[in-house]
């Protein structure tokens, strides 16, 4: 018999639930200062302006303030970088390696390719690409910039790469950034923009989108690889059972942290559907070619790809 998946709870501004406050204790992990004190009239109504006029967004089920996300989804990497590619293995089955080999063989890099993988986090992806460009062409020429806003996700995709060919060859470097703002990248820089599995965190999706599109070269093609809508009812109910009951305890026995990988999956259900998400990649700029999406394994994942024609 199966498990009864477990249902979202509607949660309203910062009410969050205690499972979530050990890196959303307002004190603790935004700064905000919880002493007390009196308000005069004047003062309490110029705080219910301010409340009137903040904007909220969603982390995971929980509704909060825009400006609150970036730190929490910073310190939920923080937490689960040493055993990142470790769950993803053991939560996927290894099918994740067979949909980010996909989405190499799908970009099909030339020689001389600059690629921009933003949210490169361990640097599968990046891996993947100079593997593919090296065997493939024999090329050594292509280069990859691997920018991710986590210091120890970085940290993890730097020892990948640390003694190899490609770090020896300088065809890999690293950075710390933000996808919503890369002001230190010149426009028309890149050929190729990646984000695998990272756009759905992030506080404006449609920012990351325009962002790609400013630095890729005319011509330069943006390919995102991202969790989706099940498009098959069935597979839907047992892809809701593991995701909500067996994830979040995977994460608990592997990385010590089931309450990151309870909101990884509740990221995953608040992401655009593909055919919304494809929109705000036509809306940016980008030009696209039938439904701009490929589903992988029932729509679980989709490739979304995207060309500044």
């Amino acid at each position: 018999m199966l498990l009864t998946p477990i249902k979202p709870k509607a949660v309203l501004a910062l009410n969050l639930t205690p499972s979530f406050l050990k890196y959303t204790s307002v004190t603790a992990r935004l700064g905000l200062n919880n002493t007390k004190r009196s308000y005069t009239t004047s003062e309490n109504q110029r705080s219910n302006t301010q409340q009137d006029n903040v904007k909220y967004t969603h982390f995971g089920f929980q509704n909060i303030p825009e400006t609150y996300k970036e730190k929490l989804v910073k310190n939920v990497f923080s937490n689960v970088a040493s055993k990142y590619d470790v769950m993803n293995d053991v939560m996927s089955a290894g099918i994740h390696r067979l949909w980010k080999d996909h989405f190499i063989r799908k970009m099909a890099p030339v020689p001389g390719t600059r690629l921009l993988d933003m949210a490169g986090g361990t640097g599968d992806i990046a891996e993947r690409f100079l593997d593919y460009t090296k065997r493939k062409h024999n090329d050594t020429t292509s280069k990859v910039h691997l920018v991710d806003i986590n210091p120890e996700m970085l940290e993890e995709g730097k020892k990948r790469f640390m003694g190899s060919q490609f770090y020896s060859n300088d065809q890999i470097k690293f950075g710390l950034g933000n996808a919503e703002n890369l002001d230190f990248i010149e426009p028309n820089t890149y050929d190729v923009y990646t984000i695998a599995f990272g756009i759905r965190n992030c506080t404006h999706i449609d920012a990351v989108v325009r962002e790609a599109y400013r630095v890729l070269k005319p011509g330069g093609c943006f390919m995102c690889l991202e969790f989706s809508k099940v498009d098959t009812p069935f597979i839907s109910e047992l892809y809701n059972v593991f995701s909500f009951n067996i994830i979040p305890e995977l994460g608990r026995l592997i990385a010590n942290d089931g309450d990151s990988y309870k909101y990884l999956v509740e990221s995953i259900r608040k992401f655009p559907s593909q055919e919304d998400f494809a929109s705000i990649i036509r809306d940016s700029g980008f030009t696209t070619f039938g439904s701009g999406y490929e589903n992988l394994s029932f729509g679980i994942a989709a490739i979304h790809t995207g060309y500044k024609l």
